[in-house]
């Protein structure tokens, strides 16, 4: 390979009622302390910060300084040591979508194995051999890049068994940026095809997508139904939803959804916003992004500090530009007539109980469009359960794959 240099029980139910190389914005950084006053802000912060002004981001900023304080207290972080660095690859390739954006993509192929005498197995050799193992398809979330699947990468890949392809998703991480217009999932859902055409062009695959990145491969299904038909052994649909997010305000409170609403008329003018008011909005809303980040992106009270570290960075890489340019698609999503194309399709559905970004209600409602779905809850877990909890995801998802042979 190339390498840049006691659990939570689980209630299954079936409802009916990443600077390290090459990655931007300091992955490396990730688990830095936190005594830093100049982390730039993620997401939430720069909306807040453009919607609402250099002022009052700059106010909001100074309380949220003190609540960074409170956090310094010595407290047990068990990752505290983890390097969310890039992970080892097989090959990278670059795949241009339709309209011209170049995505960044690994793969990690499985291990070989060991050499073994095969008369000391005694194998029928007259018998059939299965079919291989499907391929592992990873889609990230909003404003986050493949690094996201951190933990989920390690493990499979410490097992060897399954060939694994992840990539950024347009105008996230290492991928390429539109200069104008916007983003819309329908795109999302081409270039996911185009990325399984270039690395996948055949073979069973499995579709793994977090938050925007379940909502890409509901694109998908209802752009090329034959494709997930003739080859899509499975779907992992985790913290995500199949309906209107602007119907839950994104499950967001108020301040935070009446803050993204002014951003929206930004998507035609994103060229108009100056490299200074943008620095000067993240800049007063720095400290406030990691604690919005630490409040609705997690479910437990006193989360994993690198944790909230890592995936503020992984916001604040995500310019305002990009975030604009993508609201609106977000806001009208609405595929429920999509999972349709996964009625004859093994999916399993992961959701955090406390998730504040997409609750539970939407893990639950894909569920009831798809009676066959196993959705697993996971307690005291946030949006970013596939981090958060990690080992819990990856075990039901390990024992997904082993089901589909």
């Amino acid at each position: 390979m190339t390498a840049p240099t006691d659990s939570i029980t689980l209630e299954n139910s079936i409802p009916i009622t990443e600077a390290g190389p090459g990655y931007p914005c300091g992955m490396a950084k990730a688990a830095a302390d936190l005594s830093s006053a100049r982390r730039r802000a993620g997401v939430l912060g720069a909306v807040l910060g453009a919607a609402a002004g250099v002022v009052a981001g700059a106010v909001a900023g100074v309380a949220a300084q003190r609540a960074v304080a409170r956090w310094r207290r010595p407290i047990e972080d068990p990752y505290a040591g983890e390097r969310f660095d890039p992970q080892p690859y097989d090959e990278s390739l670059t795949v241009t979508t339709d309209d011209g954006l170049d995505l960044y993509v690994e793969i990690v192929e499985p291990v070989d194995g060991v050499d073994v005498d095969l008369d000391d197995l005694q194998l029928d050799l007259a018998q059939p051999v299965g079919a291989p193992a499907p391929t592992l398809v990873f889609v990230h979330g909003f404003c986050l890049h493949m690094g996201s699947f951190h933990f989920q990468r390690r493990a499979l890949a410490e097992r060897g068994d399954w060939r694994m392809v992840f990539y950024d998703q347009p105008g996230h991480g290492r991928s390429g940026r539109r200069t104008e217009g916007e983003y819309t999932l329908e795109g999302l859902g081409a270039a996911l095809r185009r990325v399984i055409e270039a690395t996948t062009p055949e073979g069973r695959i499995v579709l793994v997508g977090h938050s925007m990145g379940g909502m890409t491969i509901m694109a998908l299904a209802e752009l090329d139904p034959e494709l997930i038909a003739q080859r899509v052994a499975g779907v992992v649909l985790i913290a995500t939803s199949a309906g209107r997010l602007e119907a839950t305000r994104v499950g967001l409170p108020q301040i935070v959804s009446r803050a993204a609403r002014p951003v929206l008329p930004l998507v035609n003018n994103a060229a108009r916003l100056t490299t200074t008011v943008i620095d000067r909005a993240r800049l007063a809303a720095s400290n406030l992004a990691w604690q919005l980040t630490r409040r609705y992106g997690f479910g437990t009270a006193r989360p994993s500090r690198a944790l909230v570290s890592f995936v503020e960075g992984m916001n604040s890489s995500t310019s305002i530009e990009t975030i604009a340019r993508y609201l609106r698609t977000l806001y009208t999503h609405a595929r429920y007539p999509a999972l349709d194309a996964l009625r004859d399709v093994p999916v399993l559905v992961i959701c955090g109980e406390k998730d504040q970004i997409t609750p539970p209600v939407l893990s639950t409602q894909i569920c009831e469009r798809l009676p066959h779905a196993k959705l697993v809850m996971v307690p005291d877990s946030g949006h970013v359960v596939l981090l958060e909890h990690s080992a819990e995801v990856n075990d039901v998802l390990t024992d997904f794959l082993e089901t589909l042979g």
